[in-house]
C-alpha cells in the first residue's frame, strides 16, 4: 500500500469511526435545545389532559408543557394524532415525545422511557346518573362496560371483567364516543382514568356520576420518550423540573385548575405492579 492510499484509508476510517461515535452518543436533549423546540404530540381528545376548545388546544398537558419547555428553555409545538397513532408515531420517531398522559405499564416500559409520573390514573367507572343499579365496581356483571381501544385502561377493564360473570366489554376509538353511548343509553358505563373520570362528571353532572372507589391497581400517568440513551438526558431533566414544579406549587396550581384538587405524586419513580 503506498503512503497516499494509507493516509485516504486512515482518513475514511476516521470519518467512519467519528460518525459511529455520534451516533451512538448522539443526544435528544442537546439536539432539542440547538433546535429551540421540542415536538410533542397527543390525542386532543382526552378532556381534561387535552382538548380542543374553539379550535385552541387547552389542558392540564398543555398548561404542563408550557411550564416544562418554559424551564427547558425552548419551545413547544403540540401536534394532535389520534391515541392509536400516537405510541406508534413516537417509535418511529415522528416527534420528540408525547405529552399525552400515558399509563406506565410494565410493558410499555419494555419499549418507552417515562417521565415521573404527571397524574395518578387509577381506573374508575362513570355510570349515567340516576342509575341506582351501578353502586360499586362488582356491580357491571351483566352490563356493557366500554374503555378507549389501545389504551390501559380498557387492560384493566378486561382484567377486572374477567373475574366477574357476563361483562361485555366495549371499545371505543375516544372516550368521547363512548361517554356519547353512556348518555345515550346504548352502554352501561365508562372505564375511565379516575380524574378523568370525575372531570366528565363534574362538567356534565346531570348525565354522568363516577363510581366508588376506582378498581384495579394503583396506577399513573406519564410522558412518554423513546427507549434508548440518546433521551436520557431529555427525561431526567424533564423529571428535574417536575420535581421542583411540585415543590415550589406551580404542579399543584393547575392541578386545582384541571381536577379540582393537588394531587400528591411520587417525586421517585414509582414501582409498577
Amino acid at each position: 500500500m503506498g503512503i497516499s492510499t494509507f493516509v485516504k484509508t486512515a482518513a475514511v476510517c476516521l470519518v467512519g469511526a467519528t460518525i459511529g461515535f455520534s451516533s451512538v452518543h448522539a443526544d435528544q436533549l442537546a439536539d432539542i435545545k440547538a433546535n429551540g423546540k421540542i415536538h410533542f404530540a397527543t390525542e386532543m381528545l382526552y378532556p381534561p389532559f387535552d382538548m380542543l376548545v374553539n379550535g385552541k388546544y387547552e389542558g392540564f398537558c398543555r398548561d404542563l408543557g408550557d411550564l416544562v419547555t418554559s424551564e427547558l428553555g425552548v419551545k413547544p409545538e403540540y401536534q394532535d394524532l389520534p391515541w392509536t397513532a400516537v405510541l406508534p408515531g413516537l417509535e418511529a420517531g415522528k416527534f420528540d415525545m408525547t405529552n399525552a398522559p400515558v399509563t406506565i405499564t410494565h410493558e410499555r416500559m419494555e419499549r418507552y422511557t417515562f417521565t415521573l409520573p404527571i397524574s395518578d390514573a387509577t381506573v374508575g367507572l362513570v355510570k349515567r346518573t340516576g342509575d341506582d343499579t351501578i353502586a360499586k365496581p362488582e356491580d357491571i356483571t351483566g352490563k356493557t362496560i366500554a374503555a378507549q381501544k389501545g389504551s390501559a385502561e380498557l387492560a384493566e377493564l378486561k382484567s377486572f371483567a374477567a373475574k366477574l360473570k357476563d361483562v361485555t366489554v366495549k371499545e371505543y376509538a375516544s372516550t368521547e364516543d363512548a361517554y356519547a353511548d353512556l348518555a345515550a343509553g346504548r352502554i352501561d358505563a365508562v372505564a375511565n382514568g379516575a380524574p378523568l373520570g370525575a372531570y366528565a362528571a363534574s362538567k356534565r353532572p346531570e348525565l354522568f356520576s363516577t363510581v366508588s372507589p376506582p378498581f384495579g391497581e394503583k396506577s399513573y400517568y406519564a410522558w412518554a420518550a423513546r427507549r434508548g440513551e440518546k433521551s436520557t438526558a431529555l427525561v431526567n431533566e424533564i423529571n428535574t423540573i417536575l420535581v421542583k414544579l411540585q415543590d415550589d406549587g406551580r404542579l399543584g396550581d393547575i392541578q386545582k385548575k384541571w381536577f379540582g384538587q393537588v394531587i400528591e405524586l411520587p417525586k421517585t419513580f414509582p414501582d409498577v405492579k
